[in-house]
């Protein structure tokens, strides 16, 4: 008796039986493959699916480790763009750690929470950029500053004459030192990053990167926005503010993606 069945002609009773006219059933496990003639469990169907689960294992790791070594490599957007040196005019972006970048990131659906314009002075590159105060920050430190030091650049599809890129310069000089418009307020008083962008091209270069949206444009209704808003505006904000956001920049179709090839 093998597994208490009878052997059966032909049977060895060491099973499991090769005989291509025996019949097999799975045993209560069903990882296992039990021969009717000789009820001896044949174990290799579990060792199979033992080696298949191991592969898959292997497998997926093999998956994410590709899908994260192509999301860093990719960090930056302007991956498989052509590679450039920094040049006056450029405008970059990053996502920066302040305490509102959450809710710009949230309201504008884009990770892109800071930006500045690329400006050379004494041959080294810096960003203008309005933080508190308007200043020029040496573009290393500027994105070292920004989330994992990320950033991304892009670049006028026209070239500027470096007349335009004059003019540019003194327009934007003359926002140098001023506060941060925490309220985001279509006005000179103070200014905030993309406007003094905006502002920069348009009046310097004739050149308006993207029209101009209003606060109801966003989600203004998000609890965490509404939140923000209370505490900046209390009962002053007005939905029909006129602003641009680092994200409407970004997506200009007068821009192009670049990557700087040295720093």
């Amino acid at each position: 008796m093998t597994g208490g069945r009878r052997l059966q002609n032909g049977c060895s009773g060491r099973g499991p039986c090769t005989d291509a006219g025996t019949s097999i059933y799975r045993s209560p496990c069903w990882n296992d493959i039990c021969c009717i003639r000789c009820g001896v469990i044949n174990t290799s169907p579990r060792r199979e699916l033992y080696k298949m689960s191991s592969m898959r294992k292997v497998l997926s790791f093999i998956v994410i480790s590709v899908v994260v070594a192509v999301f860093v490599s990719l960090a930056s957007c302007g991956h498989g763009k052509e590679t450039v040196v920094p040049q006056d005019g450029d405008i970059a972006f990053h996502e920066s750690n302040s305490r509102q970048s959450p809710i710009i990131k949230l309201a504008q659906h884009s990770k892109w929470t800071h930006c500045g314009i690329v400006f050379h002075i004494g041959g080294k590159a810096y960003v203008y950029e309005a933080v508190e105060p308007v200043k020029y920050t040496p573009l290393k430190e500027w994105i070292a500053r920004g989330k994992n030091g990320v950033y991304c650049a892009k670049r006028l599809e026209t070239p500027l004459l470096p007349s335009t890129i004059e003019k540019m310069k003194a327009v934007g000089i003359k926002y140098k030192g001023k506060h941060y418009d925490t309220l985001f307020q279509w006005n000179d008083g103070k200014i905030y990053c993309s406007e003094l962008i905006w502002k920069i091209y348009s009046k310097g270069a004739g050149i308006e990167l993207c029209t101009p949206e209003h606060f109801s444009d966003f989600p203004i209704s998000n609890p965490k926005v509404k939140k923000l808003i209370r505490e900046r505006y209390g009962k002053k904000f007005d939905p029909s503010e006129k602003i641009v956001s680092p994200h409407a920049l970004y997506k200009s179709r007068l821009l192009k993606e670049v990557r700087y090839s040295e720093l």
